[in-house]
């Protein structure tokens, strides 16, 4: 089988690409900011360093929220024929803070009361009557970045008039206090793989690794493995990183990460996170194509064309697994090939004579 991986070539990536080479036939490593998409005309097209992207069993895509309507495309090119672990509206909504938090919404995933102000006298409507201190983001941002902590009315609103002249909206959350505290959690599958505590460093709210906060493993109860497995659900997600927030209401869920670094969780932990990854790719790409094949058989009915790339060992063709089973030719069956240029045929005739001792 084959798989790629479509990342910036982070350190995580490199380790899930290593681990994949251990259980997939081939394995590429694609840089996302090599490939486009080409749309019209001809149908569609992904290209990579300006060449048609082969096709592959299995892709995982990672990238940051920059690059979300790209890996969107391309999911949404590719999904039927591999098997890939986000959905394809899963790069908007992974990377998009207010479409997360409806997503949590809509599925009844406890989550901080969060607000979304499009203008400033909006924003400052709302923070005469909240508690503070509160939290302000930027739809968008990753590693904690766009995360502002406002104790006070005053700046509050000195906050609010620095963001609109982003002009975008942004959102005002309800502050929870966890002196510093969060929980990661690597969601694979129906599995939390391995999760750490996380506290925020000297002078800092954000406990994220990237903000110099410090993790340690920690063995999380049922009820936030669950809560975290449900919002990996909710977004579209196989694989992902869910980050908690405890609290006296219970478990609330801050985000999930589409692409999340390996590095700190597998020190502190010592879990071959990559290696869970790369297992669970490949045992759902088995799965995936054993569908494929199934789907196919149904369609197929006599003298009906069958369309797709072939496989190449050196000079030799390998024939899609689908044409070996709607043909039910076998390994001991006597055959007739007819080859011309373009085309090839093959006949069973009959049985092949078993050769006497």
């Amino acid at each position: 089988m084959k798989a790629a991986l479509i990342s910036l070539g982070s350190i995580s990536s490199r380790w899930i690409v290593d681990e994949l080479k251990k259980k997939f036939d081939t394995v590429d490593a694609i840089d996302v900011t090599e490939l486009e998409v080409r749309l019209g005309e001809r149908g569609d097209a992904i290209l990579y360093k300006g060449k048609p992207l082969p096709s592959y069993d299995c892709i995982y895509a990672r990238g940051s929220f920059r690059y979300a309507t790209l890996l969107r495309a391309i999911s949404a090119l590719r999904s039927k024929e591999s098997y890939m672990p986000l959905r394809p509206a899963s790069f908007t909504i992974g990377h998009d803070k207010v479409l997360s938090h409806l997503k949590f919404q809509e599925n009844n995933i406890p989550q901080p009361k969060t607000h979304l102000v499009a203008t400033v006298e909006g924003g400052k409507h709302l923070i005469k009557e909240a508690s503070f201190p509160i939290i302000m983001k930027m739809p968008s941002g990753t590693h904690g970045k766009g995360v502002m902590l406002a104790d006070s009315q005053e700046s509050a609103s000195s906050l609010i008039d620095t963001l609109a002249l982003l002009k975008q909206p942004f959102l005002i959350q309800e502050y929870i206090d966890t002196d510093g505290v969060d929980y990661r959690c690597i969601v694979v599958g129906e599995e939390v793989v391995a999760s750490m505590k996380r506290t925020a460093g000297k002078g800092e709210k954000r406990a994220n690794i990237h903000s110099g906060g410090k993790g340690e493993k920690i063995i999380l109860d049922e009820k936030i493995k669950k809560v975290a497995i449900a919002a990996a659900r909710a977004c579209g997600l196989d694989i992902c990183a869910v980050d908690i927030l405890p609290s006296l209401k219970g478990p609330l869920v801050l985000e999930v990460n589409l692409s999340p670094g390996l590095q700190g969780i597998t020190g502190v932990t010592g879990i071959n996170v990559a290696e869970k990854i790369a297992k669970y790719l490949f045992e759902q790409t088995e799965a995936f194509k054993g569908i494929r094949k199934e789907e196919m058989l149904k369609q197929l009915q006599p003298e009906q064309e069958i369309h797709g790339a072939l496989d190449f060992r050196g000079n030799r063709i390998l024939l899609p697994e689908v044409v070996t089973m709607a043909s039910k030719i076998r390994e001991d069956d006597e055959v007739i090939l007819k080859a011309k240029k373009g085309k090839v045929e093959i006949e069973k005739v009959g049985k092949r004579e078993k050769v006497k001792e």
